[in-house]
């Protein structure tokens, strides 16, 4: 396996996952058309992101048109929050956040370009994990968060992975339970997250047409499952 990672500018989650992910004879930080990939496996090119989809939607769209694609992508299923000292002393404090994430967090980032699924080259990986994340005062600069403003996100463990290859495999995150037809309401209250989330997987499951629309309740629309639209 190679070892020649370039760690500039890499964050601590990023370089963990790229390293918890290689396998041996993989290859690290190799130039493909002009891109940088973050694990090469064979003919499959795997890219990291911890953050934005838009930031990638160009480099995943020109990729795939020639080659095998992975994107892995991950979701912290249980968070610490660790606050450094104020004043700068170095000292610490470490509180569990309440929050628990789920696969359906996906779906923030997917609406960039949720239809790139349909690609038979491209492909998605969702990891849960645990993870820390250390935040640093930083006063007014930073007053809609208190102040605080995250430092760097660090790797504690892999609890699950789930892989999406084709729309179908997306649509299975569509609860079991889940009537039809369904607004986004209705989405929101099956999966236990706010409307907007559920908005979000509405519009990518749609741009997929694994789901499709089939009339209004007031103002909200209706969907339905697309083989039993």
């Amino acid at each position: 396996m190679s070892r020649n990672i370039g760690l500039l500018n890499e964050k601590p989650l990023h370089a963990a996952l790229k390293e918890w992910y290689a396998q041996p004879e993989d290859r690290f930080e190799v130039s493909v058309d002009g891109f940088v990939i973050d694990v090469v496996q064979g003919n499959l090119l795997v890219e990291i992101q911890t953050g934005n989809f838009a930031s990638i939607k160009s480099k995943l769209i020109k990729l795939t048109g020639a080659h095998r694609v992975r994107l892995v992508y991950p979701i912290a299923q249980e968070k610490w929050i660790v606050k450094l000292a104020k004043d700068g002393s170095g000292g610490v404090s470490r509180r569990k956040s309440p929050k628990r994430g789920i696969l359906e967090e996906v779906f923030w980032e997917l609406v960039s370009f949720p239809q790139l699924l349909s690609s038979p080259n491209f492909s998605l990986e969702v990891l849960l994990i645990q993870e820390e994340e250390v935040r640093r005062y930083e006063g007014r600069r930073r007053w809609w968060r208190r102040g605080w403003v995250t430092e760097e996100r660090r790797l504690l463990e892999v609890v699950g992975r789930r892989l999406f290859e084709r729309p179908a495999d997306m649509g299975e995150l569509l609860p079991s339970k889940l009537k039809e037809p369904f607004t986004t309401a209705d989405l929101a209250g099956a999966i236990g997250r706010g409307r907007k989330l559920a908005q979000k997987m509405a519009y990518c499951l749609q741009r997929m047409d694994v789901i499709k629309q089939v009339g209004q309740r007031g103002r909200a629309n209706l969907y339905a499952r697309a083989a039993a639209a």
